[in-house]
C-alpha cells in the first residue's frame, strides 16, 4: 500500500508555532527516509491550534530538505487567491523541485469568518466559482491562454516547467464527479467527517478523463491514526486528540492536551459516548491492528493510497506512528 503524510503543523500544549513548523520538517525528512509517497501541508487561518497557515511556503522548505518525497498542499484554499497567483506559486515550486510537487486544492475557507474577511480585505469572498478557478489555474500552469478576458492577456511565470500533479480535495463526495471530469486526482478527507462510500469513489473513476496533470484516476484517502507498540499505549496517546475533537464540536478550540492531562480530564458519560462515536473517523490500535484496518478499507473502497494524519502530543510518539506503519505496510 502507498502511504503518505498530511501535516497540519499542530501546536500541542506546551509547544510553540515555531516548534510545530520545525517538527513538520523533521517529519518530512523521516517520511522521505522511510519511503512514503508524499507529504502535504494543510492550510489553517486564525487559530492557535495549527501553525500551517502558508502551506505553499512550507512546501518549498520541505522540498529543499527532502530527496524523493513528493511535496504539496492539502490543500491550498482557493477562495483566498487568484488563479494567476496559484499558477505562479506552483510553477515556481515545480521549477525548484521538478517531478515532486503536488498542486492540491480545497474549496473550504480554512478559517472562521474573521479570517476569511481579513484575507479578502473586507470584500465579500467569491465562493461560487471554485471549479472555474481551479480550471483557470491549471490552464495557466500548463502555459495555455485562457478564454477568460481577465487572464488571456498575461502569462504565468516561470514558463515551461515540469507540471505538478493536480489534486482536488473533498469531504462530502460532492466534488468526486468534478474531479473526474477535470482529470485530476481525488483526495477524500475521511478523517474530517467520515462518510466515504464506494459510490463516491466509483463516481470519480467513472467520470475520469485523462489530462496532462493526471493520466489515470488516482484516489487518496486521508485517515486520522494513532498507533503505538501496543493497543493500550495507542489508547493513551489517542485520548488527547479525542478530547480535542470533543471540545471542538462544542465550540471550544484549543491545543491538544498532553496524555497526562487528558487522563485526568473530567469527562461525562455523554462525553465518553461521543468520543466512542468519533472513533469511526479516528483509527486507534497497535500497528498491526491499524495496518489490518487500512488494508480492509482499501479492499472495500478500492483507493490507491492512504494518507495519514497523526497528532500525538510528543514529536517522538508522532514520528513513531509513521515508523510503525511503514514497518507493517511496506
Amino acid at each position: 500500500m502507498k502511504l503518505s503524510v498530511l501535516d497540519q503543523a499542530p501546536i500541542t500544549k506546551g509547544n510553540t508555532a515555531a516548534d510545530a513548523l520545525k517538527k513538520a520538517e523533521e517529519l518530512a525528512i523521516l517520511a522521505d527516509e522511510l519511503g512514503y509517497t508524499r507529504m502535504w501541508m494543510a492550510e489553517h487561518h486564525g487559530t492557535n491550534t495549527f501553525a500551517s497557515s502558508a502551506p505553499e511556503v512550507t512546501a518549498a522548505h520541505l522540498a529543499a530538505k527532502t530527496k524523493n518525497l513528493r511535496i504539496g498542499t492539502g490543500g491550498v484554499m482557493m477562495m483566498h487567491y487568484s488563479p494567476l497567483k496559484l499558477a505562479e506559486v506552483f510553477k515556481t515550486l515545480s521549477a525548484f523541485s521538478p517531478g515532486r510537487i503536488d498542486f492540491g486544492v480545497g474549496r473550504a475557507p480554512g478559517g472562521d469568518n474573521h479570517s476569511i474577511y481579513a484575507l479578502s480585505e473586507g470584500r465579500q469572498p467569491m465562493t461560487s466559482n471554485m471549479y472555474e478557478k481551479f480550471e483557470l489555474a491549471m490552464q495557466l500552469i500548463n502555459d495555455e491562454v485562457p478564454e477568460d478576458n481577465l487572464y488571456n492577456k498575461t502569462i504565468a511565470t516561470p514558463a515551461q516547467v515540469v507540471l505538478p500533479e493536480a489534486w482536488l480535495l473533498g469531504s462530502t463526495g460532492n466534488s468526486a464527479i468534478q474531479a473526474g471530469r477535470m482529470g485530476v486526482g481525488y483526495s477524500f478527507a475521511e478523517f474530517f467527517m467520515g462518510g466515504m462510500t464506494r459510490e463516491i469513489l466509483d463516481a470519480y473513476r467513472k467520470n475520469f478523463e485523462p489530462t496532462v496533470f493526471m493520466e489515470k484516476p488516482e484516489i487518496k484517502v486521508t485517515y486520522m491514526v494513532t498507533t503505538a507498540e501496543t493497543a493500550e499505549e495507542a489508547e493513551y496517546e489517542a485520548l488527547p486528540q479525542d478530547i480535542w475533537r470533543l471540545l471542538f464540536t462544542k465550540g471550544r478550540i484549543g491545543q491538544v492536551l498532553s496524555p497526562e492531562e487528558a487522563a485526568n480530564f473530567q469527562l461525562t458519560e455523554m462525553d465518553r459516548m461521543t468520543i466512542q462515536q468519533n472513533r469511526s473517523i479516528h483509527i486507534v490500535g497497535s500497528a498491526k491492528e491499524v495496518a489490518t484496518k487500512l488494508r480492509e478499507e482499501q479492499a472495500q473502497y478500492g483507493f490507491d493510497e492512504a494518507m495519514i494524519c497523526s497528532i500525538p502530543h510528543s514529536q517522538e510518539k508522532r514520528l513513531e506512528v509513521y515508523r510503525l506503519l511503514a514497518k507493517e505496510l511496506f
